[in-house]
């Protein structure tokens, strides 16, 4: 949201996109309060795991896209083992330069010839968004989802967050315990936005409300 807020042209990638889903504890109270009262958190790892329980005796294929080398073939096989889906179609990881329009092009044709159902992208934001958004334009298959760190999280390459700390909105703040040196700067820029921004808007809205009621 925040990345959204400051950058313009990642704004309208998320407004392009079918779903935006409530990933995180924070945004999902703001939602709440204002006035989506059945909103609950689609947390990228368990939604991801969901889907690969709920989809392995059926004719969906899936692709995975992201991580560092070796990130995304090592999930096809621990999908294999932990939710016993053996329709994996590929994988690919991606260089971290931007990628050329020769080079996506390449990959969505491996994706289409492979006949891929959903395509995983496990990046980060807001680089997974611009690169879902690129390759659509390349490849045909049913759906394209960004799910951040999943592919991490599932291989074990990174710890979660121990569930009360997932229920409380302080993922951020293990995350940043586990890799302050990556997330210490975006963190401490993205927390005090997010926190002001919706403070400001509840102020505005009853300024609002005060001036035309």
């Amino acid at each position: 949201m925040i990345e959204a807020h400051k950058d313009p042209d990642f704004n309208r990638v998320l407004q392009d996109f079918h779903l935006n889903l409530p990933d995180g504890m924070p945004v999902v109270w703001i939602g709440r309060l204002k006035g989506a009262s059945q909103m609950r958190r689609c947390y990228g790892p368990d939604f991801f795991g969901e889907l690969m329980r709920s989809t392995a005796n059926l004719p969906i294929h899936h692709f995975f896209c992201g991580g560092k080398e070796g990130v995304a073939a090592e999930l096809k096989e621990v999908v294999r083992l932990k939710f016993s889906n053996h329709r994996v179609s590929g994988h690919y990881s991606p260089p971290f330069r931007e990628m050329t329009d020769v080079e996506m092009r390449e990959l969505g044709q491996q994706i289409t010839a492979s006949g891929t159902h959903i395509v995983w992208i496990g990046i980060s934001t807001p680089k997974q968004e611009k690169f879902a958004k690129r390759l659509a334009q390349f490849v045909l298959t049913d759906c394209i989802i960004t799910v951040g760190a999943a592919f991490d999280f599932h291989t074990g390459r990174l710890k979660q967050a121990p569930k009360w700390m997932q229920n409380a909105g302080l993922e951020w703040f293990f995350r940043l315990l586990m890799e302050p040196k990556r997330l210490y700067k975006r963190y401490f820029e993205i927390v005090p936005k997010f926190i002001w921004l919706n403070i400001k808007e509840f102020i505005d809205f009853y300024i609002y409300k005060k001036r035309h009621i």
